[in-house]
């Protein structure tokens, strides 16, 4: 898919005909044992097609889980190559959920993989982490600028050990009272000054998140959907206001059905169509 048009036109326009739901491909080796398929590169690689053949020109936005992926090394890599190159030139919106975060020179070679447009591995977006400092992360949001991509920084997620660090209470003049989290929000709206909605936040659907999004416009990745317990008809009350770029992600609950692609791509149809009837 080429980067030309603007990320924010793609999204838009990939959710009004598809629908705002974010299905991941999370290859589990429970899943994979369930699908009958061998926990190798093999098997990987087969988990894979099945999921693009059951959600392509059906669900807007696909998320891969890179972690399962790289468990295989080189191989699984090359599997996860493939899969994002089907995705895109068909298309689908790819979130690399990566959750890469670090300084300097590293940061950098974390987004020319994610984000470059040269990159076997380049998707239209990638989940980071602000946890070393939400500043250390403007390079990659330059460079997603700049090549039309996306960009999820963590802000409020959907496991509860999260709690403790997110939750925490921030001191001084710069913390002004404000939890990590909010001022992750906050950061993020200030990097969307420009109108391009280049930095998105992954906000957990599981709870009640305590954060004030009403200067955020930009697009809010929502996990928990489903398996991890949250409901369609929570997203509603949880994002009340923030729901236009709403992208509620459910990866176990339709896996959970396969392998069968005609019973996984009915799945993430039925639960698209629930999301939009109950955020209209």
């Amino acid at each position: 898919m080429s980067s030309g048009e603007g990320w924010l036109d793609r999204l838009r326009a990939a959710t009004s005909a598809r629908g705002r739901l974010c299905v991941g491909i999370d290859p589990h080796p429970g899943l994979l044992d369930a699908w009958g398929l061998t926990r190798d590169a093999d098997g990987l690689e087969k988990f894979a097609e099945i999921c693009v053949e059951a959600f392509v020109g059906e669900i807007a936005v696909v998320k891969p889980q890179v972690a399962f992926f790289e468990a295989y090394g080189s191989e699984g890599y090359a599997v996860l190559e493939r899969t994002i190159t089907v995705l895109r030139d068909a298309g689908t919106l790819v979130i690399a959920d990566a959750k890469r975060g670090d300084i300097g020179s590293t940061m950098t070679a974390y987004t020319q993989t994610w984000l470059g447009t040269d990159s076997s591995l380049s998707s239209d977006a990638v989940t980071v982490s602000p946890y070393l400092g939400f500043d250390s992360l403007n390079e990659t949001f330059d460079t997603a600028r700049q090549n039309s991509r996306g960009v999820f920084v963590l802000a409020r997620t959907s496991n509860a050990e999260g709690a403790q660090l997110q939750g925490a209470v921030l001191q001084g003049a710069a913390g002004s009272g404000r939890s990590v989290s909010q001022s992750v929000v906050d950061g993020a709206a200030d990097a969307n000054s420009d109108g391009s909605a280049t930095v998105g936040l992954v906000v957990g659907a599981t709870r009640d998140h305590g954060l004030d999004l009403s200067g955020f416009t930009g697009p809010i990745l929502a996990p928990g959907l489903g398996a991890q317990g949250a409901s369609v008809a929570d997203l509603a009350q949880i994002f009340e206001g923030s729901t236009a770029l709403l992208l509620p992600n459910s990866s176990r609950g339709v896996l959970g059905v396969g392998p069968s692609v005609g019973a996984l791509q009915d799945a993430a149809k039925s639960l698209r169509d629930e999301i939009e009837a109950g955020l209209a």
